[in-house]
């Protein structure tokens, strides 16, 4: 019976571990995998920018009167949200419509939904805890929308300070060969395509700025501005002083992708040196305790068994 019970909790700690490592595949984001899809799609692909544009389009027109309860006071154009939509490479019109809405459905919908869960559910609880309950999730329906932004701007940040490097390095390349800024940015933008098309987007962007008749300098400044990343800043203004003062725009390249690429590794040194400390908490509060029942339970349950007879065979 004690080999029985230590096989049976070992398989249940084996199948939860193996469900929480399965669901952890299943939502991990492959770019990888999400780039060589598209290419290799004959359609659209999943991510086509029409059909999310009309998706969006649907549910601003849906939400549209209530997104007005959770716009800002002083309009989108002129907030700080607005530049946050820029960092995130949202540039549709209905976008900031549809997100207000969502916002405020979510704030309005959560605490209702949570509240008809516990009805169904049968669970007792007093006037106080139903209104902790919903004001805790309208304020998971307000602030979900805002950590979602949070997320996909620091993902396209990421993925734009990890591919800029290279892209510098293809610039310095096309630029020694002979080629003009105009020409070497759309070179640029064709190759890195296959690396990082955020970063191919905004280069395009800056080629079709120089196209329009604005100078090199209000086109990178106006890049920098979009992608909000710090190497990009400072990539900017090295150009910028390059020109003022003659030098040579090619030494220059080379000398700030090295340095981009020591900082990339840096900061790739930084996150290992954090895995550590970050294990140190699922290994207390998940891992150990589900060890410690593994172990000791059959254990306490044989121990309890025997002291439940003894004191009966007392009595």
């Amino acid at each position: 019976m004690f080999d029985s019970q230590l096989v049976f909790l070992a398989l249940v700690f084996f199948v939860a571990m193996a469900s929480v490592y399965g669901g952890a595949l299943l939502l991990r984001r492959s770019d990888s995998r999400r780039r060589v899809r598209d290419l290799a799609a004959p359609g659209p692909a999943a991510g086509d920018p029409a059909r999310a544009g009309r998706w969006v389009q649907r549910v601003a027109s849906i939400t549209a009167p209530l997104g007005r309860l959770a716009a800002p006071d002083e309009g989108y154009e002129r907030s700080n949200v607005r530049l946050r939509f820029v960092h995130a490479g949202i540039r549709n019109a209905t976008a900031p419509t549809a997100f207000f809405g969502l916002k405020t459905v979510l704030t309005l919908g959560l605490p209702m939904l949570a509240l008809l869960a516990i009805a169904l559910l049968g669970a007792h609880q007093s006037g106080n805890g139903a209104l902790t309950t919903a004001l805790a999730a309208a304020a998971l329906g307000y602030y979900l929308p805002n950590l979602w932004l949070a997320r996909r701007i620091a993902g396209r940040q990421r993925e734009i300070f990890e591919s800029f490097p290279d892209a510098l390095d293809l610039m310095t390349v096309c630029v020694e060969a002979g080629l003009g800024s105009e020409a070497a940015i759309l070179r640029v933008a064709e190759d890195i395509q296959l690396k990082s098309a955020v970063l191919a987007e905004e280069f395009r962007l800056v080629n079709l700025e120089l196209r329009a008749g604005a100078d090199r300098e209000r086109a990178l400044r106006n890049l920098a501005i979009r992608t909000g990343v710090d190497e990009v800043d400072g990539f900017v203004t090295m150009i910028s002083q390059a020109d003022r003062f003659g030098t040579s725009i090619a030494a220059s390249l080379r000398v700030h992708a090295d340095m981009l690429r020591t900082r990339r590794r840096q900061r790739a040194e930084e996150a290992a040196a954090k895995i550590a400390l970050k294990l140190l908490f699922p290994l207390i509060f998940c891992i150990f305790p589900s060890l410690m029942v593994v172990l000791m339970g059959p254990a306490m349950i044989q121990i309890y068994r025997v002291m439940l007879t003894t004191m009966a065979g007392g009595q």
